[in-house]
């Protein structure tokens, strides 16, 4: 973990930031309120947590090179909010909105939306103020991303210069708020590991809407005109992984609750008794599509907060 909390360190050098975060271990990713430092989850801390986390969640999210940086200039953006004070700023309000508003339970993102940047899964900007300036300032700290183009007939793009134009006013600056504290530290922490994954399997619990019947029958077959054709939940079981995984680098929702969803479809292949109709590819194919319309459903009812 150290090698990336000190890749960011280059990156904010880079962009000639004199602000550093500091870390600490905690249960999940998160910056507090008021505190200039980011708690790193306890997962990353050992190959064999890591595989732990992976073991109950399906997933153990930022022990990927690519996702930890994503999640750490976002954090980074937190904790810099927290350091200058931004968010008491007019301008800043103006284009991010109150800092204070309350955190939704859940928030129904725009996927088409322009007026917020892209940087984590999810939409993530959409959720709060505080997480729209996190976001854009992630986008801007990103190496070699050309925001400037990428941006430039998206309204986000002002709230991209308003940061750039933000962090050469302050960069050299000695910042106000400069406690060194830890919030809720692992040492602190006197719930078991059992007690850990329960909460956090139940936050991502999802009571998913069992209306496959329709979708299922247009992809798989219900009298197959061979029996030697491979059975809806055998392809499904195989593909489970990879399927999961996919819908949820797309949507954002969790791994593991994408694999609740998947679990439930293939208990009615079962009691369907459906088998393949198409060749493993459309197969495939047509499972993501489904996944992702059932998955994006549940995004804009609602549904737990990612944890970053």
């Amino acid at each position: 973990m150290e090698e990336y909390t000190l890749r960011l360190n280059d990156e904010l050098a880079a962009k000639n930031l004199r602000f550093r975060p500091h870390y600490w271990v905690g249960e999940e990713w998160f910056t507090p309120d008021g505190i200039p430092g980011v708690a790193v989850p306890f997962y990353l801390i050992h190959p064999r947590l890591t595989l732990l986390e992976r073991s109950q969640m399906l997933d153990a999210e930022g022990a990927m090179p690519k996702q930890c940086m994503r999640i750490l200039r976002h954090e980074a953006g937190h904790a810099i909010d927290n350091a200058y004070r931004l968010h008491r700023r007019k301008r800043w309000r103006e284009l991010f909105g109150s800092f204070t508003e309350p955190y939704p339970e859940s928030y129904r993102p725009r996927p088409n939306s322009r007026r917020y940047v892209q940087h984590l899964t999810g939409w993530y900007a959409q959720a709060h103020p505080a997480e729209d300036f996190a976001e854009t300032f992630a986008v801007w700290l990103t190496p070699r991303l050309p925001w400037k183009k990428r941006y430039e007939n998206w309204p986000a793009i002002e709230k991209l210069e308003y940061v750039d134009e933000l962090m050469r006013e302050i960069g050299a600056e000695v910042a106000p708020v400069r406690s060194r504290r830890f919030i809720e530290p692992l040492s602190q922490i006197k719930t078991t590991l059992r007690q850990h994954y329960d909460c956090k399997r139940a936050l991502y619990t999802v009571e998913w809407p069992a209306y496959y019947d329709q979708d299922l029958r247009r992809i798989f077959e219900e009298k197959p005109t061979r029996a030697s054709k491979l059975t809806a939940t055998a392809f499904l079981r195989s593909h489970r992984k990879e399927l999961c995984h996919t819908v949820s680098e797309s949507s954002g929702m969790a791994v593991y609750t994408v694999d609740q969803l998947l679990e439930n479809i293939v208990d009615r292949c079962r009691a369907m008794k459906l088998r393949l109709k198409d060749s493993p590819r459309q197969t495939r194919e047509a499972m993501l599509l489904m996944l992702m319309m059932h998955t994006i459903h549940v995004v804009h009812v609602g549904y737990p907060r990612l944890a970053v």
